[in-house]
């Protein structure tokens, strides 16, 4: 009797390198389908006539449903394995984009950036785990490096790619999801072919349950960083949500390329600091980046006040830069002082401040345009956001970190290298 036996663990299609730099495509495309419909809302708020607080609603329902993934299954792939997750939740996205591609009223848009966010964030914190082990052999700083900056480039390119095939494209509403989706299929197949990383192991339902908490040593610093981490994320959030239609305003143009243009100088410059300053010790990226987000909102203010578009393009581009330091230094600075079996706790916390940032204070701006002009809400937004950004300055300025003898030996050791692990 011939007996064969079965390799569960059979080696992978794809060589670890290769398979890193399809895992980091494949985030890519997740972060680049973030911030497609960001030029296409004028289009719709024209075609179907809702308000910009109907935008912004809109807008904030892709940060709810990802910090509902990000929490709920944020540690299931610890327990499932890697390719599971990353799979399911391209499904989930792929649904997303049909969603956008039938879109037909604002009730389906609705649901297509819910789901959407739903699946990017359940698939952030697998993408960034599996970069990381696949990485392993080349040490920390390449896939900590991939993780970091491909969602801000994946942003930018979203952003002006998006506005470029709604302007000069057929299928305005549509050819970008098509694309999306032709991208998400290449990543499931090479995530597909790809080893498992961590191996199976009990707990998935128990690991459902969310488990955040910022130690009492990680306290202190977290306060520190509040109010830069605040105009951060608000920013953000205003640049993807009414930031391409107030780009559009000052140039007087209804072409869509203002806006992705603006979108993608914010975005990219700061996936390029992050990049740069990947070597940074806290206290000195989140005082470099606090003082370019001052100077660069400081100068998009001008501009809004002076109608000049050149003006409000260099403000987002400085202020881009203040983003990528100003957080790197902000995650860096939390890694340093949590001990490291409650860091993914604090850095959780870290996230849903962050997300909910990105998210309330455009809800409310929509609120104000029913009741001021857009120029003036966009006035107010980046005074406040400039004013944080000064107190951010501040506080970087007293921050000293001090890691106990246990952060500090975690530290050094290369998978606590200080860099971000998941990504916006």
């Amino acid at each position: 009797m011939i007996s064969v036996r079965v390799n569960r663990h059979r080696p992978a299609a794809l060589p670890d390198m290769a398979a890193f730099w399809g895992v980091g495509f494949t985030l890519g495309v997740f972060m680049f389908a973030a911030s497609a419909p960001a030029p296409l809302y004028r289009v719709y708020a024209a075609r179907w006539h809702f308000s910009a607080l109907t935008l912004t609603a809109v807008f904030a329902l892709y940060a709810v449903g990802l910090l509902i993934g990000l929490l709920v299954t944020g540690r299931l792939s610890d327990h499932l394995g890697r390719r599971p997750v990353i799979l399911a939740s391209i499904i989930v996205e792929i649904l997303a984009m049909m969603c956008f591609i039938l879109a037909n009223s604002t009730a389906l848009l609705c649901v297509a950036r819910s789901v959407q966010g739903v699946a990017t964030g359940c698939a952030l914190g697998a993408l960034s785990a599996a970069l990381a082990e696949l990485s392993e052999s080349k040490g920390s700083l390449l896939g900590t490096v991939v993780v970091s900056s491909a969602p801000p480039f994946g942003l930018a390119l979203g952003g002006l790619g998006s506005a470029a095939l709604v302007q000069y494209g057929p299928v305005p509403l549509r050819l970008v999801y098509w694309l999306i989706t032709a991208g998400l299929v290449v990543g499931a197949a090479v995530v597909a072919t790809t080893r498992e990383t961590v191996e199976r192991r009990p707990g998935a339902l128990a690991s459902l349950k969310p488990v955040i908490g910022i130690p009492p040593e990680a306290r202190s610093t977290f306060v520190a960083i509040l109010p830069s981490l605040i105009a951060l994320w608000a920013l953000i959030g205003f640049y993807l949500s009414l930031g391409p239609g107030l780009a559009a305003s000052i140039e007087g143009s209804p072409n869509l390329l203002w806006g992705g243009f603006a979108v993608f100088c914010m975005c990219f410059c700061g996936g390029t600091a992050v990049v740069l300053g990947r070597q940074a010790a806290a206290p000195r990226a989140m005082f470099i980046g606090c003082l370019a987000l001052f100077a660069g909102v400081g100068l998009t203010f001008i501009a809004i006040v002076a109608g000049n578009i050149a003006l409000f393009l260099t403000g987002s581009a400085i202020a881009g830069v203040g983003f990528g330091l100003a957080f790197l230094g902000n995650v860096r600075a939390v890694v340093q002082v949590a001990p490291p079996a409650q860091r993914a706790g604090a850095l959780a916390v870290l996230y849903i401040v962050s997300y909910l940032m990105f998210s309330v204070p455009i809800v409310i701006a929509g609120i104000a345009e029913a009741h001021i002009s857009a120029h003036d809400v966009a006035l107010i937004f980046s005074g406040s956001v400039t004013l944080l950004a000064a107190v951010g300055i501040a506080a970087s300025l007293t921050q000293r970190t001090r890691p106990t003898p246990a952060v500090q030996a975690a530290s050094t050791r290369p998978e606590h290298s200080g860099a971000p692990t998941k990504a916006p």
